[in-house]
This record gives C-alpha cells, structure tokens and sequence, in this order.
C-alpha cells in the first residue's frame, strides 16, 4: 500500500485515525496500531509478513537473553547481529552473491530467484537496533512481544523508513501526548510530502525514465544532464516526501521522529552532503558500524578502512548491486579526500565549492539510477561528449514541457530552505500566528492538486520501496 494512493488516503488512513481517536486508553490506542500496521504490510505483501513475524519473534528472544546477569550477553549480541544480516542476506543479495561467484572460472552455480520482501532492509536495521541497545543498556531490554512488534511494524516507517532507533521509540510507546495542534502540524507535514511526491517528484521522474530508457547512443549532452538533473530531483523529493510522510503520521498518532533530510543539496561539500542526506541511515552506521570498528581513534589508517567499509555497507544496503557498491565508494572516496584535506573546500569560494558538491553527487547518482556499470559510465560519457543531431533535439524538447519546467524552477526552490528562512523573519517580527495560518490554506490547496493529480495518475510506487 502506498501513501499516494486513493486506498490508502481514504480508507486506511481515515479508519486507523479515527478509531484511533475514539479508543480511550493508549494499551488499546498501541494495539489498533500494531493490527493497521500489520494489515498495511499484509495488503502489499501478503507472504513476506510470515518472515518479518519470524523476525520479531527472533529478536525478542535474543533481546531478552540480554539480561544483566547473564554471562553470555556478547556471544548472545554476535548471534543476533549474525542471524539478523543472514536473513538479510539469503532474501535480498543470495541471487546477487551468486552471480558474482559465476564470474570466478569453472564456477557455475544455479542462481536462486528469491523476491525480496518490501521493507525488509528498514525493519532488519530497526530490529538490530533493538537487540545493539538492549545489549548496551539492559534497561532497554522489552518483556512485552506486542510492544515490540510495534516497535517493528509501525506502518509510517514500516516500508521506507527513516529507519527509527528503538531508544528514540521506546519510551513513546506508553507516554506520548496528543494535541490539536500536534494533529495538525502532522496533517500539514503529510500533505507537503504527498505534494512533494505526487506534483514534484512524478514529473521529474517522467523525464529521467524516458532519458534513462534511451539506448546510449541515442543520448547527446543536453539529453543527458536532462536525465541527471531530473533523477537529482526526482530521488530527493521522493524520498524526503516520503519521509514527510512519515514524520506527519507519526505526529498525528502522537510519535516524533527525527529528521531525515536538511536540505542536501545546499551542501558545500560531500561530508556535509552526508550530514544531511537519509540522516536516519548515516547515523545509523556511524553508531552502530563505525564507531564499534574503531572510528576515528585508531589512526590514520584504520580510520580511512572505517569510512571505507561503512560506504561499502551503505551501498551495499540500498541494493543487491555493483552499481550500488560504487556509488557507496564514490561518496566514501570524496569524504576521505576532504577529510585528509587533500580536497580542501575550505580555501574555495562558496560558489565553487558548492557547484563542486552538487557536480559529485549528481554523477555519483547516475550509478546509483543506471541499469548496470557498463550503462553508468557510458551515460556520464555522453554527460560531456556528444553532439546529438536533430532527433536528440526532438527528444530533448519533448520532454520540456511547461509542466516539467514548473516543477523544475519549484524543486530549485524548495530543495533550499526557502520556507525555512520565511518562518524565520515571521519569527522575528511576531508574525508567526499569519505565517502559520497561510501554511495551513496552502495545504488545503496542495491537498485539493494532489487528489485532481490521484484521479488520473498511473501507480508510481516510491523509489526507496526496492531497498
């Protein structure tokens, strides 16, 4: 089931809040959450539920072998990790991991055609985020299996995320407090995902599938940026839609999550990129893969072997892939030139250093769009070579429409911190309560584009549902 989608809108959506909002008591109120969110993840995968109850049921028994005195709490953490990334492992890279044994000569191994369950990557690393916490703190450690399964499930993050730590969930299970106000902000918070969703990141999409679609020799340098730009913009407002998302259902059922986007493509250099791109995931491997293996306190050296692997897992999780694997690298490879200052942005002018970051990950993403590496070098070839004749041309103004170009000058807008910066002056000047208001007319207005734009649109699932 997808948050853009006239189902989910309509009917889950109204029927969980509203009975939500009619049951008194927050034991109740926990357990029509967790019967939403599993029926949320039944609708769309129905078999794959079965491995995630496995999950859950895994986990709550290692996480109480956790306990205090017990003596083995270590080996007990090291099986938990290990079962965790098995599964992982067997339903999202066993096909992957056997192509790659092919390749070795006088190997020939049959390759298993396993589909991968929707979401497993997201509610694996929340369900290892459990069993890491309960190991550091026994506190942590939760005897109830429903509470957990809430932990687990709950259907605003379930699919896609961000990816929750179970010590920033935990104490909202039995203590959260519901306001009209808190409601409201999360409707509104709701509807500027859907809108960045459905108007923005659609029409970017239509463009960068058609240019992507192309063979390569079809494609000349205007065509090419179109297809880059357009899947820049495309995966940024999709995925941060859909966190939005998120973060507005959270706060209509009385959750806060944590930010998950802070305005990437401001950035003047790649390590800031990583400060504020998918927060949820780089924070997740800084304290729960980077910081174990050592950080930064063990030398020059092992530290650029951290960064390196922490990259290399970060690729790795979005996707059962070479190209993937890259462009985790490309992004790792860049932290560590500016790390060792041997790219030192500082000394740039601003201009510079942000054109300069903006120019990396828009080629770093061509890998991480492209079917395969041999496309991905030939697409950023054609970036800066080739001169196309009039059939390029004709492709390339087919596709600037006056739609694509008003959601284009909108995407430049508001992947800055546009609105930000007026709440801000609004602030200063006392006009919080006007600026506000306006908010809340535009979202009615962004609510009423978005339901004329469900009625005709085809299914566009969200980017980050593969991973």
């Amino acid at each position: 089931m997808v948050f853009s989608s006239p189902v989910f809108l309509f009917v889950f959506l109204t029927s969980v809040y509203v009975l939500y909002r009619i049951i008194p008591s927050i034991t109740a109120k926990n357990l029509l959450l967790l019967i939403f969110s599993l029926a949320f993840y039944t609708y769309g995968e129905p078999k794959a539920l079965i491995l995630m109850l496995i999950s859950i049921e895994m986990n709550y028994w290692f996480g109480r072998a956790m306990k205090q005195e017990n003596n083995y709490r270590k080996p007990v953490l090291v099986c938990a990790v290990t079962a965790n990334l098995l599964m992982l492992g067997i339903f999202k890279y066993a096909g992957f991991g056997t192509e790659m044994l092919n390749r070795l000569p006088f190997l020939s191994i049959s390759v298993p055609n396993i589909a991968l369950p929707i979401g497993i990557s997201f509610y694996t690393f929340q369900a290892m985020s459990y069993v890491i916490d309960a190991y550091k703190n026994p506190e942590y450690i939760q005897k109830s299996h429903f509470k957990l399964a809430l932990y687990i499930t709950f259907f605003p993050q379930l699919v896609a995320g961000p990816i929750v730590k179970y010590y920033d969930f935990v104490n909202q299970i039995e203590h959260r407090i519901h306001t009209p106000k808190q409601t409201a902000k999360g409707i509104r918070r709701f509807i500027i995902g859907l809108s960045k969703k459905l108007l923005i990141a659609n029409t970017m999409a239509a463009a960068a599938d058609y240019v992507y679609g192309l063979d390569t020799a079809d494609l000349s340098v205007p065509l090419s940026w179109l297809g880059a730009v357009s899947y820049l913009f495309q995966i940024y407002f999709d995925f941060s839609g859909y966190s939005d998302m998120a973060i507005g259902l959270g706060m209509m059922f009385g959750f806060r999550f944590k930010e998950n986007f802070n305005y990437p493509y401001i950035s003047q250099s790649i390590q800031e990129f990583w400060r504020r791109w998918h927060i949820s995931v780089s924070t997740w491997f800084k304290e729960y893969l980077y910081i174990p293996l050592g950080g930064n306190r063990k030398g020059k050296v092992r530290t650029a072997f951290n960064k390196l692997a922490v990259f290399f897992c970060t690729g790795l999780w979005h996707g059962a892939s070479l190209n993937f694997i890259v462009w985790g690298l490309i992004n790792g490879a860049f932290m560590m030139l500016e790390s060792y200052r041997i790219i030192n942005t500082e000394k740039w002018l601003k201009p510079f250093r942000h054109i300069y970051a903006l120019f990396v990950t828009v080629l770093a993403f061509v890998f991480f769009r492209a079917d395969n590496l041999s496309s991905a070098f030939e697409f950023i070839k054609h970036m800066f070579y080739g001169l196309g004749n009039s059939e390029s041309t004709a492709m390339f103004m087919s596709q600037i429409t006056p739609m694509y170009l008003i959601m284009l000058i909108l995407a430049i807008v508001f992947s800055m911190p546009v609105m930000h910066n007026i709440r801000k002056k609004a602030g200063i000047k006392r006009k919080v309560k006007t600026y506000e208001a306006c908010t809340y007319v535009i979202s009615l207005v962004l609510l009423g584009l978005c339901i004329i734009t469900l009625s005709s649109a085809s299914y566009n699932p969200f980017i980050y549902f593969r991973f």
